[in-house]
This record gives structure tokens, C-alpha cells and sequence, in this order.
């Protein structure tokens, strides 16, 4: 995260950037600086998880009631010294980003199954060393957040763009996180989370003036440092050779620092000495070993512009005009709409292509790339094909990957560009390390295929669903049977248009945007797509914006074992309920699926009955509407998703369901206080796994709650009112050890006609779908230990689906699954 060696390089090179701080101080500096202003801290909460979490157990699926109180602590330490907090979360992960974020998948990976290798060994939680943040502490974070009052955002980007730019806007106290791209950003003063004190409100201000002195630079210089070093833009390896040159020249090394400290002032001693001499009169590429990678490093440095500023490296041919090899870019700025507006054109063909980010909305529209040097571009029309093509270079292997959605096969289609041949080829190689990277939905099929990509070679190939891997990092393309459509509303600011202009006319440049894409939506109605925007951004709902606006969504790591194969990978227990989901937001009404404008926008009282059939039909559990509105909140939605699990997993088992009942009943009787000092006798690899995988289905929950327009309270599936990590660990060792109910609920008689009407709830509602559930007492011999029960003919062993229920809503049945008469919601 940040540039690459800068955070150590401040430590051990020039302390003296770090100065230590306290926040009662600088109100009082703040108030007499802008009077009336409220001292006000915004933060990067994805850079804060770690340090909240400060529950001792997290190996068990998350000490959720510790946890709230720890964030309310955290927000009265600041608020009774009169400082508010805004807190960003990452909405989004940029296209130009996502080779970063995969390696950080795959190194999590590793780490994942080294914990488990302790637990089986060791059979405890390992040291704070291999510390795991449970699954879904950011989602959860974030409606905790809002529980406790605080303002809360979701990015509509990667979020250290927009705290950077709202600090500078706002006139913030400053910016508290751990990221070294904010010693970058020209922006308000940055504090560091880690070296945070909550009881005396101490910390440490990295100054990035005094950073600017030690390495004899301008403020401005530092984004193009930044690009020369690495950052999460631009690979690391991409000026490797530059790096080693200005080291080899830089006639100051000294040799008490080590060598990534070296290379950081030989590449500040080289822009300060060398490349200074040129700037405003030579264009980057001119006196920087660009290459291919020009438009790239240009989108890198760009990166770091907020609102208003400029970048003197930026060469203004003949006042602001930008040229990439045939192309020009041009920027401007409407003081009166907010909206920056850049212009591309090919100097060949003298097409323009108006592009734009509205500061307002934040809708960003990317700059087009230079076509020769193959780095990435935006999704292009072609218009007599009508072809949606994405270009990208991988940086190692130098080769062109074209991602195609035509209008006959309307799926997308990855393609290898042959650097020998120039002919483009499937990707393809046989998958290895179970390690997914991204689905595409197969046309014919409707079903989501899985690509993976092997570290060597940096090629992907479909995958059957018998080779399902456990760890699943997606970047979900979903059932796509419609035209992509580029949103043209006038709401949004973005001009879409292609055009022609016989000349170009100069204008003052200016930011760029981080990550600047065209903004290609999956649905038509742009009502719609505001409403979902306003609220992903408002943090109010979950994955729906990214599954509307761009067809994408993220499943990252979660604690589970590659090397068990009686569970099968949590990513694709919950995959049907994706993929209606999908449905219910892209289908456009078609098939049967509801109005989106009628579950969301009407507040008729009829309406609500409808939300929450809709709700039933994602999980397709339609039949059991009655059953579970007889139960009290909030086990209704526990017990919707008890059923759920149960029906899919075959290889659940009746301990396991007394286990989550039973945590479920004690759980509302137990102070935080009891909570902490519980402790399991041990560390079960099973529980653990089990633990994670309700979790992952809370998060579930949350997603289509906010996509049904949210016919239960989001409180009732928060896990701090419906699981505890060790409560439920202690009862699943219990219940494995023969326990009785009454032992389990703790000689509670109270408890003990809930648990029976849970229990039948759930139990009766699996029989409607076969599926009985049994002690493991009653499992035989027989029984595989797999996912599908023997004898079923819905899905062939290692299929990769559970059981398959009546009626499966908005899903095609594939070959070899039953047909059934009534499918109500069939895929349009």
C-alpha cells in the first residue's frame, strides 16, 4: 500500500518528518486558524481495521460485542476533546489497481493456510503475528459506524483519493490512517493511526514539507517521485533499471542506509539536479525512459491531483495541450459546474473524445490511452460493430489482454494478445493453487465461469466446478444478456458523445482524476442508478452499486481450509444468491423479476410484503414465508440463513445446528464483560471454518437486504446482535461432545422453547427440499463427506452446487440438473 520503501525509508533515514502530536493541541491551534470551523479528522477506515480490532480472539469469527464497544471508545476519546470524525471506506477497487489487490489475495492465501497449519498443529489462535481480520470487518465497521452516529462514506474509488481531497476541501484537522500515498497527496496534515495513543490522544504528524527538505524537492515533485519509486499504479519493477541508474550517478550514497533508502535520494537527487532543468520545456517522455508505459506514468503522477491543483511536469504544448504519441489530451475546467472536462484525440482519424469527472457527483470518465504503447484503455465502442473492447498490459509479461463483449455472444470474453504473432488468442493453461481471480458468465449456460491465473504465466483458463478452490477472489462479470449501456443522464454531468473538431483549443490543464474511467453502466434507467449511487455512497447499502455500475464485485479471503474437502468454498455456497441477485438488478423487469422503483421508491404498505418475497426468492425459500415470519426478531433472518446453509451443505450435520442456535439464544443474556473473558478449551479447524462461514452469510444478507430494498431491519443480522466468534466456538465443542440441549442453553428453561421452534422452523423447512438433517452418529460409511448428498440427481458430485430446490428463482437449469415445471422467475 502507498509508495513502495517511502515508510521505511522516514523511519530510519529522516525521523525528524515524524513529530509527535497531541489532538488536544491542535484543536486549539485549529479553532484560532479557522474560526468557526469545526476541528474535524477525516479517516481512512480501511487503514484503522487493525487497530480497532482489539478483541485478543479473532480466530473464532469475530468478537463482534468487543469490537462495537472498542469503536465507541474510539469515537468519545475524539469527541470529547471537540473533534469530529469523517470516516471513508474503499467503494471500489480501480481496474488500474487490480493486479495489486489480486497479489494481496494470493499473498493472503498463503498466510490463511499457514494459520491453519498452527491450528492443527497447535490447536489454539495463533500469535498476533498471523493476526486475520474476520471476515466482514469492513462491511460490518461500517454499519457500526453509522449505529454510533458517525458520518460515513463509501468511495466511489479507491478511498485515499477522496479523504485527501475532502481534507483539502474542508479545511480538515487533518487525516488519520497509515498510508504512505498521503505524504504524496498536496493536501492537509497526516497523522498515523498505528502510533496513535486513544488515552492521551498522542501521535505521530508525518510532515511531508519537512520529507520535501531532507530530499530537496518542491511539493509538487513528489507525485512524479512516487511513480518512479512504485506505488499501486505503477508496478514496481517498471523503472527498476531508471532506479539503478540514479544510484549508480548519485554521488552521496552512504553506506549506513540501506539500499532502498539509497535508491529513494538518488531518484530525488536526479528530479531535483537533472530532470528540474527541463521542466515546462520537455515533455516526460522526453527525459524520462517512459517507453510503452508513457500513459500509464502519466495516469500514475495524475493520480495524485486533487481538485484545483496542477502539475508542473505536465508539459503545455503550446499552453496545456498534452501529447501522447498521436494523441492530444486536453483539460479544462467549468468553475461553474464543478465538472473537469478532458478531451482525446487522434491525431490520425481527428476523432475527439470528450471525457469527464463532475466533482459533484464524482462520476469519472478516463482519458483515452495511447493506442501504440498498449497500457491500459477505457472500454471503447466500435461503431459499426458495436464491440466493447478493454485493453490492458501486463507490465511482466508485456502482452495485450483484450476483454470483448459483442452483441451476438454478450459475454466477456478475455483474450491473449501473441507478442510473436500479433494474433489475438483465448487464454488459457491448466489452473493451479485452487487460486481464482475472476468469473465471466458463459452465454449459453447463463452460468458463472471461473477463470484462474497462474503467477508464472499470468494466463487464465476456465475452470469446471469440480476444481472449485476455497480461496475465491472475484471480480464477478455478471449474466450479462443486455448491451452495455453508457449513462448519458444529464444528473450526472458526463458527455458521452464522439465527435469530430477540426482543431483543438488550448485550455488551463487540470486534475485528471486518480483512476478515471468511462462510466459503462448494466442498467438503463438512470433513476435507478442514482438511487443506488446516492446510497452505496451514503454507505447504506452493500455490493449493489458496483453490481449496477460497473458489473463487478469483490469476494476476498475469509478463513477457510484449501485442504478440507468436506466444506466446500463459502464464495460458492452463497454464488445462487449472487447470481439472483444479479438478476433482480440487471433484468430491467423482464423474466418476472420486480420493479426495482417499486421495492425501493414506493412506500406503500402492500409493498413491503413484496420486498420480503423477494428477499425469500433470492434465497429461494419462498415456501417458508409463513415459518419464518413466526419468528421473532432478529433470529428471522439467522434462521432464513440456517436454512439456507443447510439445504446447500450437505455435510452439515445436527451438532452444528444445535451449536448455532444455541450461541444464537445465549448470545442476547450475556454482557460484553462475559464475552471477553469466555475461553474455548481449545481451537477447532471446523469451527473455525463454520464460524467464518455465518459470517460470510451476514454479509450476504446485507447485500440482498439492500437490493430488496431492505424489508428487514438491517440491525437484525449485525453480528454483535447474532454471533459471538467464541460463544459459538464453545458451544460447537460442547455440542460435539454429546451435550444436551439443556446444557447447551445453560439450564435456561426460558431458552428452551426458542430453541425447539428455531430448531423445527429449520428442520421443516429443509424437509420441503429433501434435505434431513442428521447427527453424525447417523452419517454411516457411506457418506463422502463431500457437497451433494449421495443419490441426489440435481447435481453430480464436486459439481460445485448444493442441493437444487424447486423452482430455483432467475436461474437456468444446466445440464444435468432437474427440470422443473414451475421456475416463476426464469433468467429473461
Amino acid at each position: 500500500m502507498g509508495v513502495r520503501g517511502l515508510q521505511g525509508f522516514v523511519g530510519s533515514t529522516c525521523p525528524h518528518v515524524c513529530t509527535v502530536v497531541n489532538f488536544k493541541d491542535l484543536v486549539v491551534q485549529h479553532r484560532s486558524q479557522f474560526p468557526g470551523c469545526v476541528p474535524t479528522v477525516v479517516v481512512d477506515a480501511m487503514c484503522c481495521l487493525r487497530y480497532w480490532y482489539t478483541p485478543e480472539s479473532w480466530i473464532c469469527g469475530g468478537q463482534w460485542r468487543e469490537y462495537f464497544s472498542a469503536l465507541r471508545d474510539f469515537i468519545k476519546a475524539f469527541t470529547a476533546v471537540g473533534i469530529k470524525l469523517v470516516f471513508f471506506f474503499d467503494g471500489m477497487v480501480e481496474q488500474g489497481k487490480r493486479d495489486e489487490w489480486v497479489r494481496r489475495r494470493l499473498k493472503n492465501s498463503k498466510e490463511i493456510g499457514r494459520i491453519f497449519h498452527y491450528i492443527k498443529s497447535h490447536r489454539q489462535q495463533p500469535g498476533r503475528n498471523m493476526f486475520f481480520i474476520p471476515s466482514g470487518l469492513a462491511l460490518f465497521t461500517r454499519f457500526a459506524l453509522k449505529t454510533l452516529g458517525q458520518e460515513t462514506f463509501c468511495s466511489l474509488r479507491e478511498a485515499d483519493y477522496e479523504v485527501a481531497s475532502y481534507g483539502l476541501q474542508h479545511n480538515c484537522l487533518g487525516i488519520l490512517g497509515e498510508d504512505t500515498d498521503y505524504l504524496i497527496y498536496d493536501t492537509c496534515p497526516y497523522f498515523s493511526i498505528s502510533e496513535l495513543c486513544l488515552e492521551s490522544l498522542d501521535t505521530v504528524m508525518l510532515c511531508r514539507e519537512k520529507l520535501c527538505e531532507h530530499l530537496g524537492l518542491h511539493l509538487m515533485d513528489l507525485p512524479l517521485l512516487a511513480c518512479l519509486l512504485g506505488n499501486d499504479v505503477i508496478p514496481e519493477g517498471m523503472f527498476e533499471s531508471f532506479r539503478y541508474k540514479c544510484l549508480s550517478s548519485y554521488t552521496s550514497v552512504k553506506e549506513n542506509f540501506d539500499k532502498k533508502g539509497n535508491v529513494i535520494l538518488a531518484v530525488s537527487d536526479h528530479i531535483s539536479k537533472v530532470l528540474r532543468l527541463y521542466q515546462g520545456e520537455k515533455k516526460l517522455e522526453d527525459i524520462l525512459p517512459l517507453g510503452a508505459n508513457k500513459a500509464l506514468f502519466y495516469k500514475g503522477v495524475a493520480s495524485y491531483l486533487l481538485p484545483g491543483q496542477k502539475s508542473p511536469w505536465f508539459f503545455q504544448k503550446p499552453k496545456d495541450v498534452i501529447t501522447l504519441d498521436k494523441q492530444v489530451i486536453t483539460m479544462s475546467s467549468d468553475s461553474e459546474s464543478k465538472q473537469d472536462i478532458s478531451k482525446c484525440t487522434d491525431l490520425e482519424s481527428r476523432q475527439e473524445v470528450p471525457v469527464c469527472t463532475d466533482l459533484e457527483s464524482r462520476q469519472e470518465v478516463s482519458m483515452c490511452a495511447d493506442p501504440e504503447s498498449r497500457q491500459e484503455v477505457p472500454v471503447c465502442i466500435d461503431p459499426e460493430s458495436r464491440q466493447e473492447v478493454l485493453m490492458f498490459t501486463d507490465p511482466e509479461s508485456r502482452q495485450e489482454v483484450l476483454m470483448c463483449t459483442g452483441p451476438e455472444s454478450r459475454q466477456e470474453v478475455p483474450m491473449c494478445m501473441d507478442p510473436e504473432s500479433r494474433q489475438e488468442v483465448p487464454m488459457c493453461t491448466e489452473p493451479e493453487s485452487r487460486q481464482e481471480i475472476s468469473t465471466y458468465i458463459d452465454s449459453e449456460c447463463k452460468q458463472e465461469v471461473l477463470t484462474y491465473t497462474l503467477p508464472e504465466f499470468k494466463q487464465k483458463v476456465p475452470i469446471c466446478a469440480d476444481s472449485i478452490p476455497k480461496q475465491v477472489y472475484m471480480c464477478a462479470h455478471p449474466e450479462i444478456t443486455q448491451k452495455l449501456h453508457v449513462a448519458t443522464d444529464s444528473e450526472f454531468k458526463l458527455d458521452t458523445s464522439m465527435c469530430t473538431q477540426p482543431e483543438i483549443k488550448p485550455e488551463d490543464p487540470v486534475n485528471m482524476g486518480p483512476e478515471m474511467k468511462q462510466q459503462v453502466t448494466m442498467v438503463l434507467d438512470t433513476e435507478i442508478l442514482k438511487v443506488a449511487r446516492t446510497r452505496h455512497v451514503q454507505a447504506e447499502s452493500y455490493l449493489v452499486y458496483s453490481i449496477m455500475s460497473s458489473g463487478e464485485i469483490e469476494c476476498s479471503n475469509t478463513l477457510e481450509d484449501e485442504l478440507d474437502q468436506a466444506l466446500p468454498s463459502q464464495a460458492f455456497i452463497y454464488r445462487p444468491v449472487r447470481q439472483r441477485v444479479y438478476s433482480l438488478l440487471l433484468g430491467d423487469c423482464k423474466g418476472g423479476t420486480p420493479s426495482l422503483k417499486i421495492l425501493w421508491l414506493n412506500q406503500e404498505p402492500e409493498v413491503q410484503a413484496r420486498r420480503l418475497d423477494t428477499l425469500l426468492a433470492c434465497f429461494n425459500l419462498s415456501s417458508c414465508r409463513e415459518e419464518l415470519q413466526a419468528v421473532e426478531s432478529p433470529l428471522a433472518a439467522l434462521c432464513c440463513l440456517l436454512i439456507y446453509l443447510f439445504v446447500q451443505v450437505d455435510t452439515l450435520c445436527l451438532e452444528d445446528l444445535h451449536a448455532f442456535i444455541a450461541q444464537a439464544l445465549c448470545l442476547q443474556g450475556k454482557s460484553t464483560a462475559q464475552l471477553i473473558n469466555l475461553q474455548p478449551d481449545y481451537i477447532n479447524p471446523r469451527a473455525v471454518q463454520l464460524g467464518s462461514l455465518l459470517v460470510r452469510g451476514l454479509t450476504t444478507l446485507v447485500l440482498v437486504n439492500s437490493a430488496c430494498g431492505c424489508p428487514w431491519k438491517t440491525s437484525d443480522f449485525m453480528p454483535w446482535n447474532v454471533f459471538d466468534g467464541k460463544l459459538f466456538h464453545q458451544k460447537y465443542l460442547q455440542s460435539e461432545k454429546g451435550y444436551s440441549v439443556e446444557a447447551l442453553l445453560e439450564q435456561n428453561r426460558s431458552r428452551l422453547t426458542k430453541f425447539h421452534t428455531l430448531k423445527a422452523v429449520v428442520s421443516k423447512a429443509c424437509m420441503k427440499e429433501g434435505r434431513r438433517i442428521v447427527g453424525r452418529a447417523h452419517w454411516g460409511t457411506h457418506h463422502t463427506g463431500r457437497w451433494g448428498r449421495q443419490g441426489s440427481s440435481s447435481h453430480p458430485p464436486g459439481s460445485g452446487y448444493g442441493h437444487s430446490g424447486q423452482g430455483q428463482p432467475w436461474r437456468d437449469q444446466g445440464p444435468g440438473n432437474r427440470q422443473y415445471e414451475h421456475d416463476p422467475w426464469r433468467r429473461y
